[in-house]
């Protein structure tokens, strides 16, 4: 690695999910001040950077990834000065900031939205988001067959009769990125946290922006057992070529200012062809290496991943991003502490078989990290895996939180098992 190239090609950085990180003034919810707090021990990791997922004023009907405003923090976090100081302090560390950026949605709560139900049908606030008339002679059926992340249909009716999109909960309605004000928003929020020193941005469902102008129905449904290779369709929401046109923009709005300002993509793509495609050279900057982390625990096919990820971006000059646990998956070493480990397909929930020998997935997760510390580019360490810290999956169903638990009828706990405090003592 030349000793010139930007940071962020071969930089490991630490994700924060800033609810159960640390928590700096005892209210039993992490925060800015817990961040602070623990800067020293970040910085005896050895990390680059950290990820820092939302912090900005919501309702928290998805911990914070429904953003009543993009250019506030939560009271429950701390607030704007306090999350200038963390900037200012984590730089003085070497440690650089990403905070995380929602652009699919916003909340119910915000402005916009607020607005948008006011002025009623046919309005331009209603343009901001997805409204459309329902199906069938009265209207009383959803525009179109498509589901919700966290289950159930993605529309919600309005007593107006129309019908509104959120491919998440119906708290956090899909922007309209068709609109210029939308894109026009969104580049003024990149500029308002670039202007106090943040580094770079983890981007929220990448792949989701741009909806199929008609909102057709599902493309029939692939079984990842069927032996078939992936391949990508014309999905109507997931992964259209339209977005890339965003990202652009973004990376010229991450241009103008100096440091080597970086993006991060969560982008769910069907193959490394497609991953590629958003990190060219006047696109994002680096992406996450999902097929990493859905890779079954077998040398040929970790070994089959690897050559194919590097060969990819290679191509396109970007360097891999490697990860294997986050806030939304089960962390690896219960993932990997099952007899079969096997790969499962973007944007499925993965299902555990078997029961967990979890000395299995310890040994098994210590030599994943080994490995994927050593591959070129870059690596984001999800906190708690120094620890080793495991799934936590008996949580009583009385404390689960995560609105997959509701919205599926009690039928998927959702991923609160991965977000559990850090134990930051052993009393």
């Amino acid at each position: 690695m030349s000793p010139t190239a930007p940071w962020w090609r071969s930089a490991v950085i630490y994700q924060v999910y800033i609810r159960s990180f640390a928590d700096g003034n005892g209210d039993g919810v992490g925060d800015i001040a817990g961040i602070r707090s623990r800067l020293p021990y970040l910085k005896s990791l050895g990390v680059d950077a950290i990820w820092i997922n939302p912090w900005y004023k919501s309702p928290m009907a998805d911990h914070g990834y429904d953003v009543a405003d993009f250019r506030d923090i939560d009271p429950r976090f701390g607030t704007l000065a306090e999350a200038e100081q963390l900037i200012e302090e984590a730089h003085a560390h070497g440690i650089r900031v990403i905070p995380d950026i929602v652009p699919n949605h916003t909340s119910d709560q915000h402005a916009w939205f607020r607005a948008a139900l006011a002025a009623g049908p046919g309005s331009p606030e209603r343009e901001r988001y997805v409204f459309r008339p329902g199906r069938g002679p009265d209207g009383s059926q959803p525009p179109n067959d498509w589901v919700s992340c966290f289950g159930g249909p993605a529309w919600t009716r309005l007593p107006d009769g129309q019908w509104y999109l959120h491919l998440f909960a119906p708290q956090q309605p899909d922007l309209n990125w068709q609109h210029p004000e939308v894109r026009a928003e969104f580049e003024s929020v990149l500029r308002f946290w670039f202007s106090r020193g943040v580094d770079g941005f983890r981007i929220d469902v990448a792949h989701g922006l741009i909806k199929h102008p008609e909102l057709p129905d599902l493309p029939p449904r692939r079984d990842p057992d069927a032996g078939q290779p992936l391949r990508h369709v014309d999905h109507p929401h997931w992964d259209r070529d339209e977005v890339h046109e965003i990202y652009r923009s973004w990376r010229r709005v991450a241009d103008e200012f100096p440091g080597d300002r970086a993006f991060v993509a969560e982008a769910w793509a069907d193959t490394p062809e497609r991953l590629a495609a958003y990190v060219r050279p006047d696109g994002l900057h680096t992406a996450f290496n999902f097929d990493f982390l859905m890779s079954s625990w077998a040398p040929k096919d970790l070994r089959a991943v690897i050559d194919d990820s590097l060969a990819m971006l290679g191509a396109v000059g970007a360097p891999a991003t490697w990860v294997l646990s986050n806030h939304d998956v089960m962390r690896h070493p219960s993932r990997y502490g099952r007899r079969t480990t096997k790969r499962w397909v973007a944007n499925e929930t993965y299902r555990p078989e078997g029961p967990l020998d979890l000395e299995l997935g310890t040994r098994r997760a210590r030599a994943a990290a080994l490995l994927m510390l050593a591959l070129p580019g870059g690596a984001y360490v999800y906190q708690g895996e120094e620890l080793g810290l495991p799934e936590v999956e008996d949580l009583p169903e009385s404390v689960l939180q995560d609105p997959t638990w509701e919205r599926s009828g009690h039928t998927d706990r959702g991923r609160d098992g991965c977000r559990v405090p850090i134990p930051w003592s052993g009393r």
